[in-house]
């Protein structure tokens, strides 16, 4: 009886053991997933450091009060300036006797392009140029006679037009002195002029109209043939608080930038307004001054996405 007694003691004790051992672990998992979800939080933000930044590229920009335009769509073609371009005559007919210059040779103003021997006096003259550029057409060889084709062709390609065309359903928008942005078929270069022609008829094609703009082209990526979109500025509405386009991310359906702040990179849903293909105005979520990411921003979607990964697992 004393033995039964005994080892209903032993079990009462062992299942209590038991029972404080399973309690116990359920409280240090319940205090485990506290601290892991206060870590998270903490998480939230995201720390880079200066060599980080740099090595992907990030750029910041501090958020400001701007303009958003309202824009007329249209597409154009680059072509040459025609007011910066000479065709190169010979002043007295007679026998080229020498050929300076060839195509694609550079050419300062001023410069000898070649010399003549007149027909009718039997002396020697020199041509010269009378501006900057670039040798685009010969048609001179020595020995052959001047005719009235011109002999070299030289275009200054510093400026370039660009020819937009113009619906007749739009032309009642479009006037002299606005304001265009020109863009590469691929967006990669933007330059910026005005207005200053408006043809005074429709081409026979498809009855648009030629509206043209002078754009500066010092390093010559604008080449004249090339097709090109434009976006023609109708109006300027000023807006609170922009930001660039390319800052933004969308995260769980929201567009979000990355606002830099003490403790990191905040992922901060914003609500948007009105927007030009450049920048959008922004109603709620960045006040100015905010330091936000304008470029390569989804590095840090990346790492967002790394950090919920984490804690899903």
């Amino acid at each position: 009886m004393n033995s039964k007694t005994h080892i209903k003691k032993s079990i009462t004790h062992l299942l209590i053991s038991y029972l404080a051992i399973a309690l116990l672990s359920v409280q240090t998992f319940a205090e485990t997933g506290h601290e892991e979800e206060t870590e998270h939080d903490e998480e939230g933000h995201i720390e880079l450091t200066q060599e980080q930044m740099l090595h992907a590229g990030i750029t910041l920009t501090t958020a400001t009060s701007g303009t958003i335009r309202d824009v007329l769509p249209v597409y154009g073609v680059v072509a040459t300036n025609a007011e910066r371009e000479q065709s190169v005559t010979a002043r007295f007919d007679g026998i080229i006797r020498e050929v300076k210059k060839s195509t694609g040779d550079t050419i300062r103003k001023g410069e000898t392009l070649l010399t003549v021997e007149a027909n009718e006096s039997l002396k020697t003259y020199s041509i010269t140029s009378a501006l900057d550029g670039v040798v685009t057409q010969r048609n001179a060889n020595v020995g052959e006679q001047t005719t009235d084709t011109p002999l070299l062709v030289i275009q200054d390609l510093s400026t370039v037009w660009v020819e937009l065309s113009v619906f007749p359903k739009d032309v009642s928008q479009v006037s002299l002195g606005q304001k265009v942005r020109v863009l590469s078929l691929d967006s990669t270069q933007i330059a910026e002029g005005e207005i200053f022609y408006i043809a005074p008829h429709g081409q026979g094609g498809n009855q648009a109209i030629t509206a043209r703009v002078l754009i500066d082209n010092p390093r010559g990526r604008w080449k004249p043939g090339l097709f090109v979109n434009a976006q023609i500025t109708r109006d300027e509405v000023p807006a609170p608080v922009v930001i660039r386009n390319e800052a933004l991310q969308i995260v769980e359906d929201n567009p979000v930038v990355f606002v830099q702040g003490e403790e990191g990179f905040e992922p901060r849903a914003v609500t948007l307004g009105r927007t030009d293909g450049e920048l959008s105005e922004v109603l709620s979520g960045l006040a100015v001054d905010e330091v936000y990411v304008s470029k390569n921003s989804f590095v840090l979607k990346s790492e967002l996405g790394k950090e919920d990964a984490e804690h899903g697992h």
